[in-house]
């Protein structure tokens, strides 16, 4: 397999990263977007590569602006907050859960190979929504 370019929205403390590693997939580029000050510490001292791209809704202005290769893997896990059973499960009325469709807008506009998207248990509808 050839050295991927990936991309994780939603990244914390980079899980994803994790994950590709012990999966074997080589990694070229790892980007990552993020917002969460103590993720960004946690994940720039244990992969001090990843390139971070801040907010989800600066993306792609970040991502045509400095014109980076086709992402191989596009990987996420929007806000949960707002669709799990423990919270109050106001679904998409909660606006963290909008940013769900900031992964799907992502999705259609670089058009990875593979992409990844993983949330908690929810609602049927909201499921059928996703």
């Amino acid at each position: 397999m050839k050295p991927q370019v990936i991309l994780n929205l939603f990244g914390g403390m980079e899980a994803g990263r994790v994950a590709c590693e012990r999966a074997g997939i080589p990694i070229k580029n790892y980007l990552s977007s993020e917002i969460d000050p103590y993720a960004i510490k946690i994940a720039k001292k244990n992969f001090p590569d990843i390139i971070q791209l801040g907010d989800v809704r600066e993306v792609l202005k970040f991502w045509y602006h400095n014109n980076f290769p086709k992402v191989d893997l596009l990987m996420g896990g929007s806000p949960c907050q707002g669709f799990s059973f423990a919270g109050k499960q106001l679904n998409f009325d909660d606006p963290r859960s909008k940013l769900f469709f900031k992964f799907v807008d992502v999705l259609d506009k670089l058009k990875p190979k593979y992409f990844l998207l993983e949330n908690v248990r929810m609602k049927k509808e909201s499921q059928d929504v996703i």
